[in-house]
């Protein structure tokens, strides 16, 4: 067995339907008296029930977070924060707040409480993201970590099929990346594993009944252990692809990272025949030659879009991502080839198979 180095992630997490109903005794319990409560604008009507039922402990909403947090975004949420006299970031939603609740704590260090509404996972990390001039450049640091997070699966029950299968497949995403990090440890490995076979196994039952409690338990449990792998060891080619997507053609983050993912893990079935064996195992399938094509018809099963170019992709995309990613790569454990790279973003920009 190889050296390793883990080292557990400070946060206080508490899982369980109906748990989000007892925020404002756990925030009390942080010490945490003035709150302001950040949504994007499509849970605004949602951030406003949450800031009634908090009280006087609630100082205000902010309902303007946005994909991929911009700087001109971040910039006057960061002021606003520093304007008004809070302790405390409660972001409600997916990684769009999440991540603007970030940028404030890493301008004003200033608690996140987090409140996931979908599957991404950024609660878990300790990774932040800025959009600017369409590029989207990423950073870790120690105060953009949340300090407590509140899953509640009752939450995710008002997440449409379409959009809940995605957000699985971009926490999937994070599992699967865990498995070949340089940083990779037995025990973030055993988190993956188990992460990708819940939400393997829960999103299908998900996208027929949307209301299957059971199910967006074991999802919202899949997520948590992927945001836990995405938060512990490093990103690869996947995560690299999926930034330069989002940052550069501003592509939905969720559906870039489902529709990627089979061709990114296509690309390095080879490169870490161990990670690839046990992703195999993990997906049922014989070998490691098939774990792009899992994922490319595991996709087709939840009625995901295949295509890039279906959600905005231009047909110069490719060819430019490609580029972009290999003359500013992440760690990966392959060298980055530009042709045969460009010539899966180019199925990938069709929705053929990986192979």
């Amino acid at each position: 067995m190889q050296e390793f180095h883990y080292k557990a992630l400070p946060v206080d997490v508490h899982f369980g339907v109906g748990k989000s109903a007892e925020t404002k005794d756990i925030l009390l319990q942080h010490g945490y008296h003035k709150v302001l409560v950040i949504t994007t604008p499509g849970q605004e009507e949602a951030g406003r029930k949450l800031a009634k039922e908090l009280q006087e402990i609630c100082v205000g909403l902010y309902p303007h977070a946005v994909m991929h947090v911009p700087v001109e975004v971040a910039n006057k949420a960061v002021e606003f924060a520093k304007e008004s006299d809070i302790d405390c970031c409660l972001a409600l939603g997916g990684g769009s707040t999440i991540g603007l609740a970030k940028i404030i704590a890493l301008k004003t260090h200033l608690a996140i409480v987090a409140i996931p509404t979908t599957y991404a996972g950024s609660e878990m990390t300790a990774i932040y993201g800025l959009t600017k001039n369409n590029l989207k450049t990423t950073g870790k640091d120690s105060h953009v970590l949340p300090k407590v997070v509140i899953y509640d699966p009752k939450l995710n029950q008002a997440l449409p099929a379409k959009i809940s299968a995605c957000s699985g497949m971009n926490a999937m995403a994070h599992a699967v990346e865990a498995l070949y990090a340089k940083d990779k440890n037995p025990i973030i490995s055993l988190m993956a594993i188990e992460s990708i076979k819940a939400l393997k196994s829960s999103l299908p039952v998900i996208v027929k009944e949307l209301t299957n409690i059971s199910a967006r338990q074991k999802a919202s449990y899949g997520a948590w252990l992927a945001g836990i792998c995405l938060g512990s060891v490093g990103m690869a080619i996947h995560h690299k692809i999926c930034h330069t997507l989002g940052g550069t053609f501003n592509l939905p983050h969720a559906q870039a990272h489902a529709i990627t993912l089979a061709y990114s893990v296509h690309y390095n079935r080879n490169a870490d025949i161990e990670a690839m064996d046990r992703l195999a195992e993990a997906l049922d399938v014989s070998s490691r030659e098939e774990v792009g094509l899992a994922i490319y018809r595991l996709n087709q099963s939840l009625g995901i879009e295949l295509a890039l170019k279906d959600i905005g992709l231009p047909e110069e995309g490719p060819a430019d991502v490609a580029r972009m990613v290999c003359d500013s790569p992440y760690y990966n454990p392959r060298e980055y080839n530009y042709d045969e790279l460009e010539g899966l973003l180019q199925r990938a920009y069709k929705g053929l198979p990986p192979a």
